[in-house]
């Protein structure tokens, strides 16, 4: 008698091991939840212990960079950050507030914890192009005409702001339009548009109307600037005069497209 054909063989087998089996995702049991949730207490409690309990990170010091006129002394006195307090605590905004209402001379700051226990300064003086004469003593102009700090010395190299306006005619009713405000913005932009090497010889900067700005140089050396306007061409052009015309005594580049120079 034949036996069971190939495929009723295969029908038996797997009618005996019935159907495959199957993984089923079995959620973590309470304990090993309430373990989880006991560790992470536990983590956020010591950091919290660290940052504010712990004396590892405290503000111990302060340091100081990027003075030149100013003392690193004076920007910590001026800064007052509470040492002792928890380095994280401290208030950075606060303390570049402070610098920069107490010390005027600052234009950038920049307020850092230096983890475990410091907090860096980051200071930017701002650096005069003009000065403006007041009694006795001298008012800092930068190039965005702030007049930041008042000294007693001139700072060489800077040149003097002269505001002489006309008593009548078109400077009169140039000054009326613009502010002394203003008028010192003109010279500031002016300064910061001179030539290197005319940047180094000028001594005055003479505002009369918005323009009719001019210079004084060493050697007794004068230029008509005119307007504030035009400043990069007008540099140009001086360069050039100068060196076409090296004993002339007299530049005019109130015009670019026209300049002129003479002896006197």
């Amino acid at each position: 008698m034949a036996g069971p054909t190939t495929a009723e063989r295969g029908a038996r087998q797997q009618e005996s091991s019935g159907p495959p089996s199957t993984r089923r995702f079995r959620p973590p049991r309470l304990r090993t939840i309430i373990i989880i949730a006991v560790a992470l207490v536990v983590l956020a409690g010591g950091a919290g212990w660290l940052l504010y309990g712990s004396n590892w990170t405290r503000v111990e010091g302060v340091s100081v960079s990027g003075t030149r006129v100013l003392t690193p002394a004076q920007v910590r006195e001026a800064a007052d950050v509470p040492v002792g307090e928890p380095l994280v605590s401290v208030d950075t905004g606060a303390v570049e507030e402070r610098l920069r209402r107490k010390l005027p001379r600052i234009g950038e700051v920049s307020v850092e914890r230096s983890w475990p226990h410091g907090i860096s300064l980051e200071v930017t003086e701002r650096t005069p192009v003009l000065l403006v004469q007041k009694g006795g003593k001298f008012v800092e102009v930068d190039d965005e005409g702030v007049r930041f700090a008042t000294v007693s010395k001139a700072p060489k190299g800077v040149p003097t702001l002269e505001l002489e306006p006309a008593p009548s005619g078109s400077a009169a009713a140039s000054l009326r339009r613009f502010d002394e405000a203003r008028l010192v913005r003109e010279a500031v932009r002016v300064a910061g548009r001179l030539p290197a090497a005319v940047a180094r010889d000028t001594r005055l900067v003479k505002v009369r109307s918005y323009d009719d700005i001019s210079l004084e140089l060493t050697g007794g050396r004068t230029v008509a600037w005119g307007s504030g306007e035009q400043g990069v061409r007008k540099a140009r052009t001086l360069t050039a005069l100068m060196k076409a015309t090296p004993k002339a005594g007299h530049f005019d580049v109130s015009v670019p497209t026209a300049p002129a120079s003479s002896e006197s």
